[in-house]
This record gives C-alpha cells, sequence and structure tokens, in this order.
C-alpha cells in the first residue's frame, strides 16, 4: 500500500486514523472497531464491506515498521 495514499485515508465512519495490516491487507479504524479490506491493492472504504473487530483485535498494538511502511 503507497504510504501516501495511507496518509490521506480516514475512517469514512469516524473519520479516525487507520492502521495498515499488511499481511492481513487490511486497514483497521479502532476507533470503529471495523477492518476494511484491501482487494487487489485498492482498499474497499465502505462501512458495510468492513469485517468487525473485538476490543482486543482493536487494541492489539502495531509492529515496528521501516520508514516506507514494512514490518521489521
Amino acid at each position: 500500500m503507497d504510504a501516501k495514499l495511507l496518509s490521506l485515508l480516514v475512517c469514512p465512519v469516524t473519520k479516525g486514523p487507520l492502521v495498515y495490516k499488511r499481511e492481513q491487507q487490511e486497514l483497521i479504524s479502532r476507533s470503529a472497531r471495523l477492518a476494511y479490506p484491501i482487494r487487489d491493492g485498492i482498499p474497499i472504504m465502505l462501512e458495510n464491506e468492513a469485517r468487525p473487530i473485538s476490543a482486543e483485535e482493536a487494541a492489539r498494538p502495531d509492529p515496528p515498521v521501516n520508514a516506507l511502511g514494512n514490518a521489521l
């Protein structure tokens, strides 16, 4: 996922920040507790396409990343 695009995207429900989960190919909105899918490199930012996530999943810390946004 392009870092510049990611910096521009917000949750369509809460307008809050999103966390990119590379392995799951999802953008996580912790405040809305939703996971938006990324299909063929395109974020699907529709609430009805998002997967609900538990409070525990929303609270998980982010893995460390390098300057390119890749997991270390």
